[in-house]
């Protein structure tokens, strides 16, 4: 995205999450916007205060367009099921970032080891599906575990699974890759 697409990204973003805290109404998609949002692609809005994690919800496939999706992930990360809902007092302390996701892609493996060179630290985000369980990471999670194997098996442990549940035969791992735009 160029410059001017990634400032209105971040602008709409705030105005849904300001309207939506402030007045309880959900901002319209205006009719003048830059036209590769129309784009079906997955979409997540993640939240920060004071550099903590303070929300982050989206919509990982890409069944919309990316100003739908981004709508709506803006609007449900001021409640995300984690915290409290955010408040109006906090609008000024928060600081946005909103990543637009490739369309994730199935893993083949014939043995779980081969996961392990398959999957990019810091750039590929995944996804795990096992029993109707799943599980996603964005690749900025990288940040805070760094190891592969660590960070599989928090990702199982955040589908509902044991930790090592990523080794098994049925488990079905996606990557995908994001471009992070983050409110300066």
């Amino acid at each position: 995205m160029d410059e001017s697409t990634k400032e209105f990204v971040i602008k709409f973003t705030r105005s849904v999450i300001e309207n939506f805290v402030k007045f309880h109404k959900v901002l319209k998609i205006p009719k003048d916007y830059p036209k590769e949002l129309e784009e079906k692609r997955g979409v997540f809005v993640t939240l920060y205060k004071d550099s903590f994690l303070r929300g982050c919800v989206g919509i990982p496939y890409p069944v919309r367009s990316i100003i739908e999706n981004l709508k709506d992930a803006a609007v449900s990360t001021t409640m995300d099921p984690r915290f409290l809902p955010l408040t109006e007092s906090e609008l000024k302390d928060i600081k946005i970032e909103v990543s637009v996701l490739t369309e994730p892609e199935i893993i083949r493996v014939k043995n779980y080891s081969e996961y392990l060179d398959k999957i990019k630290e810091g750039v590929d985000g995944l996804i795990i599906k096992k029993n109707g369980n799943e599980g996603l990471f964005l690749p900025q999670v990288w940040k805070e575990i760094p190891d592969k194997v660590k960070f599989l098996e928090n990702l199982c442990m955040k589908a509902g699974l044991p930790p090592d549940e990523w080794k098994s035969q049925d488990m079905k791992i996606y990557k995908f890759q994001v471009e992070a735009i983050t409110e300066l």
